[in-house]
């Protein structure tokens, strides 16, 4: 089965093993004793972080070692950009209201001020 991105990122497990070989190639032992969790169950993480191509793994002698690729989440910012762009807008539009409606009761209170000098 082809998972995708959106799949493996969804856990949070996932996300820290994203976070820890960001940076820097680990082998599996390193990865599986930064966890409480059971070192199958991280191979089980690797492997679907594998599967939708956020982990690629190369074998050196008798160690695997994970390398992040984290080219995939491209997709992710994409899906992200389309909400930021709409909420942006969204908040800059009710910004200008609110200032607009904030301006409104020192501007009637000024000119009140100015009638009640002319009297």
């Amino acid at each position: 089965m082809r998972r995708d991105v959106f799949q493996a990122i969804a856990d949070p497990t996932r996300r820290e093993i994203i976070n820890l070989i960001a940076y820097k190639t680990m082998n599996l032992n390193a990865i599986a004793e930064s966890f409480d969790v059971s070192r199958p169950a991280i191979s089980k993480h690797i492997k679907i972080l594998t599967e939708c191509g956020l982990v690629v793994i190369t074998q050196q002698g008798r160690e695997r070692y994970c390398e992040a690729n984290l080219k995939s989440l491209g997709e992710v910012s994409h899906w992200i950009e389309q909400y930021r762009v709409f909420w942006t807008s969204k908040l800059d539009a009710l910004e200008r209201f609110l200032n607009k409606d904030a301006a409104a009761p020192a501007s009637r209170k000024h000119k009140s001020t100015k009638k009640a000098k002319r009297k």
